[in-house]
């Protein structure tokens, strides 16, 4: 049944156990393979997207219809072939904290999409008070560093939070 398509695939509803086996299992019942996916909890909200190959997408909606009905939201879409972005550039990790307000991923995405950088990873999190970013970046290669930190500084300074960007240290990966 392996078309080599992709299509991606969102669920989201409220946390219980079993969701990621019912959906795998039934991907992998229709012969498709996951290829990419993250997962998370936000805010008691189970929230999940994935990149799967080699199934029909109408037998992919029919055979999850069932998880609709145990509050789930659920879509499949058809993707278009990736574009090959050729070489990719550096890769750094921003971490932003502070005090929670609006503005905050805007207006530091911002200073990264400027300088050609593309977000490939990105994770917020609210603990009281307490706003947390955490992002890996891709920037080109002839990027200036110092320039792309004096503005996220700046961008920083203008909504009350602190940042850093570093090399991502691939031994952690």
């Amino acid at each position: 049944m392996s078309n080599g398509d992709s299509y991606a695939i969102t669920v989201v509803g409220h946390d219980r156990p079993g969701i990621i086996a019912d959906v795998t299992g039934a991907i992998a019942d229709l012969g498709g393979n996951l290829e990419d996916s993250s997962m998370t909890l936000l805010r008691g909200h189970f929230a999940w997207t994935l990149v799967v190959t080699g199934s029909d997408p109408v037998e992919i909606e029919h055979r999850l219809e069932s998880l609709r009905h145990n509050g789930l939201r659920i879509s499949v879409i058809a993707l278009p072939e990736a574009p090959s972005h050729g070489d990719a550039g550096a890769v750094y990790v921003m971490s932003v904290h502070g005090g929670d307000r609006p503005g905050i991923v805007s207006a530091l995405t911002k200073v990264i999409a400027e300088a050609g950088g593309n977000i490939v990873d990105l994770t917020t999190r609210l603990s009281g008070d307490l706003y947390v970013l955490v992002a890996e970046v891709v920037l080109p290669a002839d990027t200036d560093i110092a320039v792309v930190e004096r503005n996220l500084s700046e961008a920083a300074t203008a909504v009350g939070v602190g940042v850093t960007l570093r090399p991502e240290d691939i031994d952690l990966l």
